[in-house]
């Protein structure tokens, strides 16, 4: 029952996202505009990893890094940065 209840809501979720898309012409440039910065977030957490500037401190490539670089920008990687600092380099 809950399955049933769950993809309910995705789907018409899904459609509503839809008709809001269509309906006001915003067009699918958006989201490729998305993509490409979601793309380019991993692409700065990858090569901040390993090209060995932060030292032996490594930021795992997760969906909740990935989003916050992905909002913030290139300060998200420092703000992710001093996060690991603060808190696990005691």
């Amino acid at each position: 029952m809950r399955d049933i209840i769950l993809w309910g809501v995705l789907s018409v979720s899904l459609l509503l996202i839809l008709i809001i898309v269509f309906r006001k012409k915003i067009g699918l440039g958006w989201i490729s505009s998305f993509g490409l910065h979601l793309v380019l977030a991993s692409l700065g957490i990858y090569v901040i990893n390993y090209s060995g500037l932060t030292g032996d401190m490594y930021i795992p490539i997760n969906p909740t890094t990935i989003g916050t670089v992905t909002v913030l920008g290139l300060p998200g990687v420092g703000l992710l940065l001093g996060l690991k600092y603060s808190l696990f380099n005691s």
